[in-house]
């Protein structure tokens, strides 16, 4: 397609894998009630890296060894998040796991100043502060305790920050296709094994039920493969902060979906909180840039162009 297409379809495809990533939510809350949470994973991260590296088979050209360890770090933390998540998400409600998670766009800069020694800025302080009072309001109950759905979900977060580090760490000068690639077969494997240690397999009558079927095609298919694609092709054709914006609207999409198809109750407090991380999110991710009018000169140069 012409770059102008590109240019089109780009942020209708990052509207499209947020709203994805956010209508997983409740599909899986209703998923792990009937299959345990591993071999849940498990089965999702295998077919997700069948389907993507069938999609990309041009780039196995360009593969090394080195693809394995490097995709065996970032799949432990992609494991260790997907994993921590669906266990508070059977303990939490689909609404507060959505906008739990994404509380990892805030921590990112903290994690990164930890391992690459490079200091947050104000806009990543405010945005600690909002989340942080955000997420008082999401937990926090009348007798100012957390439910433990709730706390696994802030721990889960903290293992995707991680994981973005990691990815910044270990992908410079690789491809990005392959290495995801590697990455949910590395989850995938880790699913495997603790579901067969720990956990029992469910019978198979329940795995031919047309809803988990239909639920686990979901999540294999669109929630882990066609939002990827949709992410990274409309992140190379759309600046950043407009990308960052629209992906961070998962979180939002995740509380209107669970509200419409779970029957999720939202009372005003959680409301008011999600709209904390929400804001906290996009200051973290864009520093508000969009709000700030762009340069004289810049204008001119776009109006000559155009």
């Amino acid at each position: 397609m012409s770059p102008s297409v590109m240019c089109r379809l780009a942020k209708p495809m990052l509207f499209a894998a947020a709203f994805i990533w956010g209508s997983s939510f409740f599909i899986m809350k209703g998923a792990v009630d009937v299959i345990p949470t591993f071999f849940l994973l498990a089965i999702r991260f295998t077919g997700g890296a069948v389907l993507l590296g069938l999609v990309c088979w041009k780039n196995w050209r360009t593969c090394t060894r080195d693809y394995l360890w490097r995709g065996a770090i970032i799949g432990a933390f992609l494991f260790l998040a997907y994993s921590v998540q669906t266990f508070g998400l059977a303990e939490t409600t689909p609404s507060k796991n959505a906008f739990l998670t994404a509380v990892y766009c805030v921590l990112v800069p903290f994690l990164y100043w930890l391992f690459a020694g490079k200091r947050p800025d104000r806009y990543n302080i405010l945005a600690a502060v909002l989340c942080v009072a955000g997420v008082g309001l999401v937990s926090l109950n009348d007798a100012l305790s957390v439910n433990r759905g709730d706390v696994l979900t802030l721990i889960c977060a903290v293992f995707y920050a991680a994981h973005i580090v990691a990815v910044a760490k270990v992908s410079p000068g690789k491809d990005i296709y392959l290495l995801t690639v590697f990455q949910f077969f590395w989850a995938a494997v880790y699913a495997w094994v603790l579901g067969l240690l720990f956990q029992d397999f469910p019978p198979a009558a329940s795995l031919m039920s047309a809803d988990l079927l239909i639920q686990l095609a979901y999540l294999t298919v669109m929630a882990t493969t066609v939002a990827l694609l949709f992410q990274n092709v409309g992140q190379v054709w759309s600046d950043p902060a407009s990308a960052a914006v629209i992906l961070s609207l998962e979180s939002v999409f995740g509380v209107l979906c669970s509200v419409r198809f779970y029957g999720d109750p939202v009372s005003p407090r959680p409301l008011a909180g999600f709209a904390l991380i929400f804001v906290a999110v996009v200051c973290s991710e864009t520093k508000f840039s969009f709000l700030r009018p762009k340069n004289a000169g810049a204008g001119k140069v776009k109006n000559g162009a155009s």
